[in-house]
C-alpha cells in the first residue's frame, strides 16, 4: 500500500426471505435485542432467483508485521493465527476467528538485509529476500511468515497469493527497494530475470512448505511514485507491466507451475476504468482486456480473468463512493467474464471528513466504516473478492485488524472492532457463495448471499443511532435461523431469535443472520 507522505506513508420464490424493518426513532438502545416494538414497518424482499457476482474469498495481508510476530511464542502466535484463520466455535457459540479464505504473502525485496543502507528507516517495513547476492537462494528467510502461512493452512485456508511490492534489490536499477524520482526501478533489460525469480520464490516455496501460491501478484500500485523511502514499491507503466505479465506467463509455464497471474493492484479504483491523472497508467481494464489494445494479455494461458485494484481515498462520500464502483461493474459488464477483486483496503486519509486514518481505535465507529466500504464493494462494484492489508499493526493508524506490540521477539497484541466487521462476511460467507437480490429501501445496508450448500448468508448494517426491530418471515415456518453481533458491547456473538422470528438490528451494529430457505 501507498502512504504518501505525512500519512500512514449485491421474481420471489417460495423460499423466499422477508425482513420487516421497524425504524424506532428516538428509542433507547435496548439491552436485549431480541424484543422489538410493534410499529409500522419497512419489508425488504431477499430475492434467491436473481443472483449477481459469485465470491472467490476474503483475505488480508501478512506484511509486515508477520515477519516478527511469527517468531513470538508459541502460544501468541497461535492465539493471533486462530482470530485471522480459524472456522471453530467457542463452548459459548461465539466463533473463534473470522475464517479468512485467503492468505497473502509479501515476498520481499530484500531490504532487512540492507539494514539502515536500505533508505527505509523504519526497520517494520523492510522486508527479507530469498534471493541472495550471488544468485542462489535462501528459503530458511521469511520465517516469521512463514509460519503464518503454515497457520494459516492448518486452520482450513486454502488459498494463497504471493505478491512483490519491489522486485529483489539485486535486480532493481538503484539497488534499493524503492525508486528514485518516480521512475521504473526495474530496467526492460531485467523484466526477464524478475519474472524468472518469482517463479522459482514460488517453487522454492512450494519445496519448503508443500503449498503451492494459487495467484501471484507481480505489481503494487503502480500508479504511484514511490521515491519517499517509506516502503518497498515501484511504479511502472501499462506497456511495462503487460511486459512483465508476459514474461511471468512464459516463466511459470517453463516450470510446470500452476499458479496463476493477477493484474494490476491499482492504486485507486478510478485508475481501472477512466483516464483518471497518471498517463499511461489509467484505464486497465481496457488496457489489459480489450483485444484492440497494444497491452492485451487477456489471451494469457494463466493469467487468472480479474481485474484487481484498491478502495482507498474512494469511500467518502458515501454517495460517490457508489457512484464510482458502479463505473467499475459497468467496465466489467464490456469485458465478459471479467471478475473484479477488491484487493487492498484499511482506513486512511481524511475521508471528506467521515472518520481520520491517523490514530488507532479498537472501537465500533472504524467497524462501522469498514462495513460500509465492504457493503459498497460487494453490492456495487460486484467485487468476487475483499481482501484487508496489514493483518497485523504496530502503528497508530486505523489500519490493523489486529494491534501488536512493535516488539520483535514477544509482545502483547489486542483485537479491534475492524476484525469482527470483517468477520461477519469472511466468516459465513464461502468462496463459491452467490450474491442475491436484496430490495430495501431502509437506512439499513443489507446483503444477501447463498453458499453452495443452499444455506443463505444475509449482513445487514446498522449505521443508526438507533435500534432497528427486524421480523423474519420464511414460508417454511420449520427454518431455524442463527444470528451473530457486532456491536460495541459484543464481537461477532451470537444473538437470540424469538419463537417469531423477530429481533432487533441495534444501534451502530453489524449482523449476519444464517439460515436455509
Amino acid at each position: 500500500m501507498y502512504f504518501p507522505q505525512n500519512h500512514y506513508s449485491k421474481t420471489v420464490i417460495a423460499a423466499s426471505l422477508f425482513l420487516s424493518v421497524t425504524c424506532c426513532k428516538g428509542s433507547e438502545p435496548q439491552k436485549n435485542n431480541t424484543t422489538p416494538d410493534d410499529n409500522k414497518s419497512v419489508t425488504i424482499t431477499i430475492n434467491p432467483a436473481k443472483t449477481y457476482q459469485t465470491i472467490d474469498h476474503f483475505g488480508a495481508s501478512d506484511a509486515w508485521a508477520c515477519q516478527f510476530v511469527g517468531n513470538w511464542p508459541d502460544v501468541k502466535r497461535n492465539a493471533i493465527a486462530d482470530l485471522l484463520f480459524s472456522r471453530d466455535t467457542l463452548a459459548n457459540g461465539q466463533p473463534k476467528g473470522i475464517g479468512l479464505s485467503l492468505w497473502r504473502f509479501n515476498i520481499g525485496a530484500g531490504t532487512a538485509e540492507q539494514g539502515d543502507a536500505s533508505g527505509i528507516k523504519d526497520e517494520w517495513r523492510r522486508a527479507e529476500g530469498f534471493l541472495n547476492d550471488d544468485g542462489t537462494y535462501n528459503f530458511n528467510k521469511q520465517a516469521g511468515q512463514i509460519w503464518f502461512m503454515n497457520a494459516a493452512k492448518m486452520r482450513g485456508i486454502n488459498e494463497f497469493l504471493a505478491f512483490p511490492n519491489s522486485p529483489p534489490v539485486q535486480l532493481t536499477v538503484n539497488k534499493k527497494g524503492y525508486a528514485t524520482a518516480g521512475k521504473p526501478n526495474l530496467s526492460t533489460e531485467q523484466f526477464g530475470k524478475f519474472a524468472d525469480y518469482m517463479a522459482d520464490v514460488i517453487a522454492g516455496v512450494k519445496q519448503k512448505t508443500g503449498i503451492t501460491f494459487n495467484h501471484i501478484s507481480p505489481l503494487n500500485e503502480p500508479q504511484w511514485d514511490w521515491s519517499d523511502g517509506g516502503q518497498e514499491g515501484t511504479p511502472f507503466f501499462n506497456n511495462e507491466i503487460a511486459a512483465i505479465t508476459r514474461s511471468l506467463s512464459a516463466s511459470l509455464l517453463k516450470k510446470n507451475l500452476t499458479t496463476k497471474i493477477d493484474v494490476a493492484e491499482a492504486g485507486q479504483i478510478e485508475y481501472l476504468y477512466s483516464e483518471f491523472n497518471k498517463q499511461g497508467r489509467q484505464n486497465q481494464i481496457s488496457a489489459f482486456f480489450n483485444k484492440s489494445s497494444a497491452d492485451y494479455i487477456g489471451n494469457l494461458p494463466n493469467l487468472t480473468p480479474v481485474i484487481s485494484g484498491h478502495s482507498y481515498f474512494t469511500t467518502s462520500p458515501y454517495k460517490d463512493g457508489v457512484t464510482k464502483r458502479v463505473q467499475i461493474a459497468q467496465a466489467l459488464q464490456s469485458n465478459p467474464g471479467l471478475k473484479y477483486w477488491m484487493s487492498e483496503y484499511c482506513i486512511l486519509g481524511d475521508n471528506n471528513g467521515d472518520i481520520k486514518g491517523e490514530g488507532k481505535d479498537l472501537g465500533i465507529d472504524p467497524a462501522l466504516y469498514v462495513a460500509r466500504v465492504i457493503h459498497n464493494d460487494l453490492v456495487n462494484a460486484n467485487a468476487s473478492g475483499w481482501h484487508w492489508w496489514i493483518a497485523l499493526s504496530p502503528y497508530d493508524y486505523k489500519d490493523g485488524l489486529i494491534y501488536v506490540d512493535k516488539n520483535k521477539t514477544d509482545g502483547n497484541f489486542q483485537t479491534s472492532k475492524m476484525l469482527w466487521a470483517l468477520g461477519q462476511y469472511s466468516r459465513f460467507i464461502q468462496p463459491g457463495a452467490v450474491r442475491i437480490d436484496v430490495t430495501n429501501h431502509s437506512e439499513l445496508l443489507i446483503s444477501s448471499f447463498k453458499n453452495t450448500n443452499n444455506q443463505l448468508v444475509t449482513v445487514i448494517v446498522n449505521p443508526t443511532g438507533q435500534n432497528i426491530p427486524v421480523k423474519l418471515n420464511y414460508s417454511a415456518s420449520t427454518v431455524k435461523n442463527r444470528i451473530y453481533q457486532t456491536s460495541a458491547q459484543s464481537d461477532m456473538v451470537p444473538v437470540g431469535i424469538n419463537k417469531t422470528g423477530e429481533f432487533a438490528v441495534a444501534a451502530k451494529s453489524i449482523v449476519t443472520v444464517i439460515g436455509k430457505p
